[in-house]
């Protein structure tokens, strides 16, 4: 797979190359916005029961996981970051971590309403929130994603956390 520029994008694109460096200063700028575009960078969890606030969160994240597989620039995009530091640290900062965060805070919410134990490591449960998907996305081509994945990974997360009555 060759690596991506902002002239082969130009030329893919039919325009200048001043035309691409006027909206991305580099290629790791045009590509972090690809990958950001392919959908929400944080989504906004309902403020309802700790489990609807977790739902929304891999929901969020299903659309991006499709849009790779089925798109050759995004996939091209996910490569890149595994060989260029700057921007896999570029797209961590502006896709992953608000993703994250919204997730912690959904989980110390449900710490502080008493719905998750208070010893229940939340850094640990946002990973397994997001990792079963993005697992599947990108190391089993053709799995589904769909359905109601979401709601059974947030809902197999939360049995284990949840506050024993």
């Amino acid at each position: 797979m060759a690596a991506p520029s902002v002239e082969r994008t130009a030329r893919t694109a039919g325009v200048g190359k001043a035309t691409v460096y006027r909206r991305w200063p580099g290629t790791e700028e045009l590509l972090v916005d690809l990958l950001r575009s392919a959908g929400p960078v944080r989504p906004e969890p309902p403020g309802t029961s700790v489990r609807d606030g977790l739902v929304v969160l891999p929901e969020a994240v299903r659309p991006r996981g499709e849009a790779r597989r089925s798109s050759a620039a995004l996939h091209t995009a996910s490569a890149q970051l595994h060989g260029h530091p700057r921007l896999r640290e570029a797209y961590r900062r502006t896709v992953v971590e608000p993703h994250r965060r919204a997730a912690l805070d959904v989980l110390r919410r449900g710490v502080a309403a008493g719905e998750i134990r208070p010893d229940a490591d939340v850094e640990l449960l946002a990973d397994l929130l997001g990792g079963p998907l993005v697992l599947r996305a990108a190391a089993a081509p053709g799995a589904d994603l769909g359905g109601d994945l979401p709601a059974l990974i947030v809902d197999t997360v939360l049995s284990g956390a949840a506050v024993r009555r």
